[in-house]
């Protein structure tokens, strides 16, 4: 039954995608004699955590109750009291925890508190599942760096773009629809300019309500129009344009004047060094990047190691040529050995199209090895 409750829990969590950022998604599940007294998920940072709205909602006195829950119950004063102390004072006699925390200011301490109280707890839960579910959290907490998501679409013999440089639409609305979700889920929307000069997009999320994501823009010489479309409206959506120090003065003073934000990274081979790029954006709380680059920065990504997942949309379309362009430029690796290895997680039909997600095989064994 553990397992049945937990599951309720996940899918209580899952209410949060895309509003509790820079907090997890957490979701609880009171049960007393069988029966599901309460329930309840965090709903946005600042908000009361799961374990609190669960007691809340409670059909009934929750002493003796067990609590299931996707993350260990925090033992720290944050913007919220701790929760286990909460449970503590409320006469919960188990607790059943999805998965520990990695945060240090938690990291255990909740269980310990818990069991210090008399108790009982059971830890482990549908923990690949509960990992999983906060895999950007646990990146950014135990790398300080964003979760970087890689993005493509193509046709089935691995094209994003005709010969002439057609690319819209290669996959159908479904698809595009679905990744209208992902722009919803992540903090931050990652191009180069190549495909602002060609495609000139708002990199906006167009879904009703939708927090948009911050708009950043590999750009080392600064080359983006002033009039591009991701510079407008700077005030609700921030673009952050990434260059080098090579980058002409007047051209960032104009910029500026817009309200896009210019960050001079470290260069690497003439652009932008990703893995810098990478640090400053974590210190700046960008905790998840989607990166819908073109095959230069797709290229440049992978060779500097900042992906840790790829989903690829896969379109019935045969565009063949020679010089057509593939998703990922760049040098290439090439020695097969070299290569990285993913792992498939999930296939899905998308409408007409195919979606695969997919991970570094060695990047999710670590991860779990460290939890």
């Amino acid at each position: 039954m553990d397992e049945q409750y937990m599951r309720r829990a996940l899918e209580l969590a899952r209410h949060g995608l895309g509003c509790v950022h820079p907090n997890p998604m957490v979701g609880a599940v009171l049960v007393k004699e069988g029966r599901i007294i309460g329930e309840g998920y965090h709903p946005r940072c600042g908000e009361p955590h799961a374990e609190v709205i669960a007691i809340r909602n409670a059909s009934e006195d929750v002493v003796g109750a067990t609590i299931y829950v996707t993350l260990e119950p925090c033992s720290h004063h944050g913007r919220t009291p701790p929760c286990a102390d909460l449970l503590i004072e409320k006469g919960i006699a188990r607790v059943v925890v999805g998965c520990l925390d990695p945060n240090p200011l938690v990291a255990g301490r909740g269980v310990r508190k818990l069991l210090d109280a008399g108790i009982c707890v059971s830890t482990g839960i549908l923990e690949r599942e509960c990992q999983k579910l906060n895999e950007v959290f646990f990146h950014y907490i135990l790398t300080e760096r964003p979760y970087v998501v890689m993005k493509t679409a193509m046709s089935l013999d691995g094209k994003i773009a005709t010969v002439s440089g057609q690319s819209q639409w290669i996959t159908g609305e479904a698809a595009r629809a679905d990744v209208q979700k992902l722009r919803a889920q992540y903090t931050g929307i990652m191009v180069g300019v190549e495909t602002v000069l060609s495609d000139d997009p708002r990199l906006t999320c167009r879904l009703d309500p939708c927090q948009n994501p911050v708009r950043i823009i590999a750009d080392s010489k600064l080359r983006i129009p002033l009039a591009a479309k991701v510079l407008e409206n700077q005030h609700d959506n921030p673009t952050i344009l990434a260059t080098t120090d090579l980058s002409p003065p007047e051209k960032r003073l104009a910029l500026e004047q817009l309200g896009a934000k210019v960050l001079v990274c470290n260069p690497k081979d003439g652009r932008v060094d990703l893995a810098d790029l990478m640090d400053r954006l974590g210190n700046a709380g960008i905790d998840s990047l989607l990166l819908e680059g073109g095959a230069a920065l797709n290229g440049a990504a992978l060779e500097q190691g900042i992906v840790q997942k790829v989903i690829s949309y896969i379109a019935p379309l045969l565009i063949g040529g020679a010089t057509a362009k593939t998703p990922i430029g760049g040098q290439g690796f090439a020695d097969l050995a070299k290569a990285p290895r993913l792992s498939i997680d999930q296939i899905e039909r998308i409408g007409e199209d195919i979606k695969i997600t997919a991970y570094w095989k060695e990047l999710t064994a670590s991860v779990h090895r460290h939890h």
